[in-house]
């Protein structure tokens, strides 16, 4: 589904450690690729897939997750 204001290469390039995929409804999703939370990055607020209804909300999703990575 393409939604105008977004471009799903792009969050690939600036996020590779992600896969992503809209829903038919409009909902953005990401999950890590290849990477398996354990118990403690959990705790530490780390998440194993993120979701989103816009791409505003979706980036910040992303930039927390990036931001807490590098602090657990």
């Amino acid at each position: 589904m393409a939604i105008p204001g977004y471009d799903l290469d792009a969050l690939r390039a600036t996020f590779p450690g992600w896969s992503f995929f809209c829903s038919d409804a409009g909902v953005f999703y990401a999950t890590r690729s290849g990477v398996q939370l354990r118990n403690a990055q959990i705790d530490a607020g780390l998440q194993q897939t993120v979701s989103a209804e816009d791409v505003g909300a979706f980036v910040a999703l992303l930039q927390e997750q990036q931001a807490r990575a590098v602090m657990s």
